[in-house]
């Protein structure tokens, strides 16, 4: 295996500082999530995954509306803070991907092959983890820095009618991305010998 392979798995990590300074262009981005969307393994070749990408006024869009239905939860004295997060470290990117599973995909196939009922729902987000990675990498091979969040199921129905997302799309995350102007925060590594076992 390419050591290059490696270099984008280890080079891809959480960045929370992000700007709205372009770093290739849109259709690039288009083109990654497109490939990704396209290759990356389901369950039956299902292909249940589905991605929306929101940049310019969409991206801010997403975050103002997370922030609305954030206020509604969080404590008055605590949304100050909640709200510099998603300022400071999502709505200050360049855009957002969400990813949904079709879940009429999953139910089809729980209906077309009952005896794996039950691992359908898991095997599409095993999938979708795999896509979400896929994608995360590529961004980051990009020059992009990119986090993972997971405001669902709070923004699913605000999210569902901003941008008339059909009822059986299921929002599983938020990626939002930008250029970099803080590196990420170190990261540990528990010890490999335990986690990995070979037998021959």
């Amino acid at each position: 295996m390419s050591s290059s392979f490696f270099d984008a798995v280890k080079n891809r990590r959480s960045y929370y500082a992000l700007s709205k300074i372009p770093v290739t262009s849109d259709q690039r981005i288009e083109e990654i999530v497109a490939e990704a969307v396209k290759h990356v393994p389901s369950s039956f070749n299902s292909q249940g995954s589905r991605v929306v990408i929101l940049l310019g006024d969409h991206h801010d869009r997403l975050w103002d509306l997370t922030k609305a239905e954030l206020k509604k939860i969080v404590p008055p004295e605590g949304f100050p803070a909640t709200e510099a997060k998603v300022d400071g470290a999502f709505r200050s990117g360049y855009g957002s991907l969400l990813y949904f599973e079709d879940i009429s995909v999953v139910e089809g196939l729980q209906q077309k092959f009952p005896l794996y009922r039950d691992n359908f729902p898991v095997w599409a987000s095993q999938s979708s983890a795999m896509l979400q990675f896929a994608v995360w990498t590529a961004l980051e091979q990009e020059g992009f820095g990119a986090t993972l969040q997971h405001y669902n199921p709070i923004i699913d129905e605000a999210v569902k009618t901003a941008w008339d997302i059909p009822a059986t799309w299921k929002l599983l995350a938020q990626m939002p991305f930008g250029k970099p102007v803080a590196p990420p925060a170190e990261k540990e590594f528990h010890p490999v010998a335990g986690r990995v076992k070979l037998f021959k």
